[in-house]
């Protein structure tokens, strides 16, 4: 027998004035089924709004996605009460998941409806491009539909605020409490009002790639990609969207030896030739490998559906394929970076690098050599640019180079406020050609940095618990670390407990605690800080049915000839603390 409150909301779906198909839908669902499509509302994580697809108030569908969008519509003409008419305006994109373009015209439909101006692209864009058509258009909100890598069953429903960034608080609670507000689907004006419509696509193509490629291309990079230019690059947008632009622009900076894998290269929802449409995953880099060996590339990326997470692969010593994780390849892009800043001059104590909580601290050895300026935010990458934004208003003169997060995503200059998949390709592609100029590859480049810094070696390990009940789990199962932290991890004394939701550090071997000094806001997150200098984070995800675990752990690396040796004993470091934490 369902909960009241759930047979509540199906009652009002069944009674309500929702189409014959809907009705139809909710009444073939079994119990366990409805119970999970009407268990809750989805609500705005991480990254936004992103659930299943079908019918419910826990899933994406066009009275979820109209009634998000009609709040948002309510909040904006509240948080600017003195425009009229077409005066306020938003823009939206969509990848290439199924149902993201009629989803998007559903999001039209509602703004206009609202009297909101809509630029709506014409055809599916990377979600980068979107943040940057916000600034550039002056619009005071932006939405995105896509589920960035989720698997082919779910969508989502990213808004953004006119700064070009995700929202984050008040905001998002805000636009909540206006969604929570609306009592009847009756409530959602679907009715477009088309002359508030407009398409958009090459108007804002041009100026995105070229503020993209004049950040990028300085006197001295085009000399080393005319003498690199052809650099064997293998790309696969994953059926997503990025063949819309990043072959274009790697054609564009001067890389002439590009090959795309063909069988991807299509904008399909159903992603099939990948189990998950999710660089990270070294499964969806299959068909790039191969197609890697058979040109003997230089380097392999790979970009999720909506383009703004980028994978890639490198050649290792002895000369096979190896997939790097977001945190090398983050360690890499901030190493070239900061170089080349320092090379330029540029470098006066006054310019900040940002990267989330639960990315390596590699980038903070790597900042403190050229005297940059780092900081932390919460995981999310509307957090990096929500403090770029605050950084602005506090400091101005304060530079931006670059920001990143473990989850395989980038951002280098402010132009864009979200991770950016296009610019992090042609990125890459510089790092590869200034390496193979040098004489040496990623790998080895960044072998020497962990001579360097010190040899950080990270994993995540992701538990998925669905439903209500999987809900209920990962909340027990962290207040357990919370309450009752191991002594030990793998050997090592653990130190402390940094509770992000408390705002406390826990001294874990005298039972002390203190407050934490931290601006962040409050998050259910905590990190563990063991004698050894290994750090273990987890928290719930924001997207998906998932806790996650962080694990980091270093040592020395005296020479190139101890990679494997150390690599192996961190590895084996790592699988003894996921052993005593009791979650293999």
């Amino acid at each position: 027998m369902l909960e009241s409150t759930i047979q509540q909301k199906v009652n009002h779906w069944l009674d309500g004035n929702y189409d014959a198909e809907t009705k139809a839908s909710i009444k073939k669902l079994s119990e366990t089924d409805l119970t999970d499509a009407f268990y809750k509302d989805l609500e705005f994580g991480t990254g936004g709004l992103r659930g299943l697809m079908g019918v419910g108030t826990n899933r994406m569908n066009r009275y979820t996605v109209g009634a998000a969008t009609q709040g948002l519509s309510n909040y904006l003409k509240k948080s600017f009460p003195n425009y009229k008419e077409g005066e306020i305006s938003v823009a939206i994109a969509y990848d290439s998941r199924n149902n993201s373009p009629e989803f998007a015209q559903i999001v039209a439909d509602v703004f206009s409806a609202n009297g909101i101006k809509v630029f709506l692209f014409t055809a599916l864009r990377p979600t980068p491009e979107l943040s940057f058509a916000i600034r550039y258009l002056g619009c005071k909100s932006g939405v995105v539909l896509t589920a960035s890598h989720n698997p082919k069953e779910y969508n989502g429903y990213k808004a953004y605020w006119e700064d070009g960034g995700q929202v984050v608080a008040p905001h998002d609670e805000n636009i909540i409490t206006e969604v929570q507000a609306i009592k009847s689907v009756d409530e959602i004006k679907f009715q477009s009002n088309a002359k508030l419509i407009e398409k958009i696509d090459e108007q804002v193509d041009k100026p995105y790639l070229s503020q993209l490629i004049n950040s990028l291309a300085d006197p001295k990079t085009k000399e080393v990609i005319k003498k690199q230019s052809d650099l064997s690059i293998v790309y696969t947008p994953l059926h997503g969207t990025g063949i819309t632009l990043i072959p274009q622009v790697l054609k564009e900076l001067g890389f002439e030896n590009l090959h795309n894998v063909e069988e991807q290269t299509s904008a399909d929802g159903n992603f099939p030739t990948v189990v998950y449409p999710n660089p990270e995953e070294a499964e969806a880099m299959t068909l790039a490998l191969k197609k890697a060996k058979e040109v003997n590339a230089d380097v392999v990326m790979a970009t999720d559906p909506d383009a703004d997470r980028v994978g890639i692969a490198v050649k290792n010593k002895e000369g096979d394929f190896v997939l790097m994780n977001g945190n090398q390849t983050f360690a890499l892009l901030v190493a070239y970076n900061l170089e080349a800043w320092k090379n330029a001059g540029k470098l006066n104590g006054n310019q900040m690098v940002i990267k989330t909580i639960v990315t390596t601290e590699l980038i903070k050895e790597i900042t403190q050599k050229y005297g940059v300026n780092i900081y932390d935010t919460l995981t999310g990458f509307k957090h990096i640019a929500a403090l770029i934004e605050s950084k602005k208003q506090t400091n101005p003169n304060e530079e931006f180079i670059l920001g990143g997060e473990e989850s395989y995503g980038y951002l280098i200059g402010d132009e864009v406020r979200d991770k950016d998949g296009v610019a992090s390709c042609a990125s890459i592609a510089l790092l590869a050609a200034y390496a193979k100029d040098k004489g040496f590859s990623l790998f080895e480049w960044l072998i020497e940095i962990y001579k360097e810094y010190g040899f950080y070696l990270e994993e995540l390990v992701s538990i998925t618990k669905k439903g209500q009940q999987g809900a209920a789990q990962i909340e027990e199962m962290l207040k357990t670390f919370r309450q009752n932290p191991p002594k030990k991890l793998a050997g090592s004394d653990l130190l402390s407990v940094y509770d992000y939701q408390k705002q406390t550090i826990l001294d874990v071997q005298k039972g002390t605690s203190k407050p934490m000094e931290t601006d962040l806001p409050k998050s259910n997150v905590l990190a563990f800080y063991t004698e050894d200098g290994s750090k273990i984070s987890m928290r719930p995800s924001g997207t998906e049915p998932k806790i996650k675990f962080y694990f980091s752990v270093k040592d020395t690396l005296d020479s190139t000839e101890n990679y494997e040796k150390v690599k192996k004993g961190l590895q084996e470091k790592i699988q003894k603390q996921i052993a005593d934490l009791g979650i293999n």
